[in-house]
């Protein structure tokens, strides 16, 4: 596959809608691309207050490639791939991921599989993003009123940012944020 063939594919990240947020009941919700962007800007956001510091940029870079392979396999939601054989969607989401960013000596490729991989802290960091982004989204959908999204704030109560402060923060801001909220319901 050519570079240009490359990013033609990845373009189907801008309008595939996240498939969890349809089945709770959003109309019309964000696309991947979206959440990607919302991943990244949450690093942004918190990165600089992380001690020890980390790499920034190569947050930022995790956070954007991290759902690239959805745009061959489609996003597919917790509730689907439970029902996969053991390890077939981490094969697949490797394979789409080396069609789709290249090589291993690719920087995409690389920050891709550190991602995979989950061992470094920006991979940890930018897994902790991505799971904070979606209890925003969850949040800004409360908000408006749509979806079940009881779940989703259960998803936020149990996750553990304690490795890096200022998520831990967010996290907890998150958490009384969407409880109040869908208490209100």
């Amino acid at each position: 596959m050519t570079t240009l063939d490359r990013l033609l594919t990845l373009l189907a990240l801008d309008s595939l809608p996240r498939t969890g947020w349809l089945q709770a009941g959003v109309p019309a919700p964000e696309s991947v691309a979206a959440h990607s962007l919302g991943v990244a800007l949450v690093a942004i956001a918190t990165a600089d207050r992380v001690a020890p510091p980390l790499d920034v940029d190569r947050c930022v870079a995790l956070c954007i490639v991290h759902d690239a392979p959805e745009a061959l396999l489609g996003d597919m939601p917790r509730a689907a791939s439970r029902l996969l054989p053991e390890g077939a969607k981490r094969a697949a989401e490797k394979g789409a991921a080396v069609e789709l960013l290249g090589s291993a000596e690719r920087v995409a490729a690389q920050r891709w599989a550190e991602y995979a991989q989950g061992v470094t802290r920006e991979a940890r960091f930018a897994r902790a993003c991505d799971k904070l982004h979606l209890g925003l989204r969850a949040l800004g959908y409360a908000r408006a009123g749509l979806g079940e999204l009881t779940d989703f704030s259960r998803g936020v109560d149990e996750l553990d940012c304690g490795e890096f402060e200022p998520l831990e923060q967010l996290r907890a801001e998150l958490s009384a944020a969407l409880r109040e909220r869908l208490d209100r319901r």
